[in-house]
Order: C-alpha cells, then sequence, then structure tokens
C-alpha cells in the first residue's frame, strides 16, 4: 500500500504521521502537496492536522476547495480508505465528504491533553483490529473541535453505526464531564455511510508509540493497511 499525505500551508502533523507510516510500520507513504490534481497510484490518503490557510473564514473551509481535494473525493468514491485527523477532520466535512460540522468548543479555548475514546464500530477498514467497546487513550489538540449535527441526521448517523469514537472516561462511560469540547453525542469521529472515510479529532499518531505515552492508536492505522492488503 501506498499512502499519500495530504500537505496544505499550515499543515504541522504532516510529518508525524509520515514518521507512523514509514518508520514505525514500514508502508510507502509520500507527502503530497495540495495543489496536486490527481492522485493516482496511491491506495489511500490520509489529511493530517494543522491550521490550513490559518483557519481563515472557517477551519478547513478554502481547504476542502483546492485540486487536491477532488482527487481525494474520488478515491473514497472508489472505495479507497480516506482518513482526516483533526483539521483533516474539518476539510472532510466542508468538502462534504463527512456529514456534520466542527465548530467551536463550548469553552471557546485552544485545548491540548490527552483523552479517552470508546470505540463504537470496528467494522471499519480503521478500527478492523480493535475490539468494539475498547477503551483507547489519545490526546486531542483544537479549538474547533465540538461536533455538531441536526438532530435527524446525529439519529441517522447512530442508527447507521457512523459513529466510530466516543469521549469516555477511563471506564468507558461517556458524561459531559469528560467531553472536552462538547461535541454532540460525546462524538469523537465518524465514517461516510460507507465506512471508508474516517474524520476523528483525537490525533493516533501522537499516541503510536510507548516512548510518547501511548500507542493506542498505532492500530488505526495498522487496520487501515491491512484492509489494503484484502
Amino acid at each position: 500500500m501506498t499512502v499519500a499525505i495530504i500537505q496544505f500551508g499550515g499543515s504541522n502533523c504532516d510529518n508525524d504521521v509520515l514518521h507512523i507510516l514509514q518508520d514505525v510500520l514500514g508502508i510507502k507513504a509520500e507527502l503530497v502537496w495540495y495543489k496536486e490534481g490527481k492522485l493516482d497510484g496511491y491506495e489511500a490518503a490520509i489529511i493530517p492536522g494543522g491550521f490550513s490557510y490559518g483557519d481563515y473564514l472557517r477551519s478547513g473551509a478554502i481547504a476542502s476547495r483546492t485540486p487536491i481535494m477532488e482527487a481525494v473525493k474520488k478515491l473514497a468514491n472508489d472505495g479507497k480508505p480516506v482518513m482526516g485527523i483533526c483539521n483533516g477532520f474539518q476539510i472532510l466535512t466542508e468538502s462534504g465528504l463527512l456529514d456534520g460540522a466542527l465548530t467551536t468548543n463550548s469553552y471557546p479555548k485552544f485545548k491540548c491533553e490527552w483523552s479517552y475514546l470508546r470505540v463504537e464500530n470496528t467494522n471499519t477498514p480503521f478500527t478492523s483490529m480493535y475490539e468494539k467497546g475498547q477503551v483507547i487513550r489519545i490526546p486531542i489538540a483544537h479549538k474547533d473541535g465540538r461536533y455538531y449535527h441536526d438532530d435527524a441526521s446525529l439519529q441517522q448517523l447512530e442508527d447507521n453505526n457512523q459513529v466510530v469514537f466516543r469521549y469516555v472516561d477511563e471506564k468507558g462511560n461517556p458524561s459531559k464531564d469528560v467531553n472536552p469540547n462538547g461535541s454532540l453525542n460525546n462524538i469523537a469521529g465518524i465514517t461516510n455511510r460507507e465506512g471508508n472515510v474516517l474524520g476523528m479529532m483525537p490525533h493516533p499518531e501522537r499516541a503510536s508509540e510507548t516512548i510518547i505515552g501511548s500507542d493506542d492508536g498505532l492500530l488505526m492505522f495498522k487496520s487501515m493497511v491491512e484492509s489494503g492488503r484484502k
């Protein structure tokens, strides 16, 4: 599998993702500048975190209209895995690849801290190596991470099992107290209906080596790679 890591002006987690894929997992991955119009030869794409275009207008709004996103949409429509992390999640919602929106945290400040997530759906290319209900420890770093959707569409996400990660405590219980940004239903990550496009606010690339405090995020990348071999 060859993975494209999409770079925008303002991306700051691109090399972190590259390190995990290349140096930890030994997977071929390449940084792809946003002005490219094609992703021929790539079997997956990851849009990393950062502040594309300085988060002007809305987080991810300008980046979602760049040439590379048409190629990302084509990759997704072909059933290939596409992952958006933090700013990447915002870009995926702004581009229409994922439903809903990411708005300013309920406490409107940048938050950088460890969070616990419960794995809600293991039937995706990104979570197949986890166990349903497993609690994992992955950090967040954002100001605009509050997931929002209208009530009817939110219920559809839940009914379709598109909620993949939820903010919880160490024992796996969701509550307002452990919700770092006010996301509806404690949502930390979702997929499209087909399950091959994932967006999440926490940073799995920052939790993929024990030396930095957790390797709970590594199985996400391993699952994605394994899905490409099937």
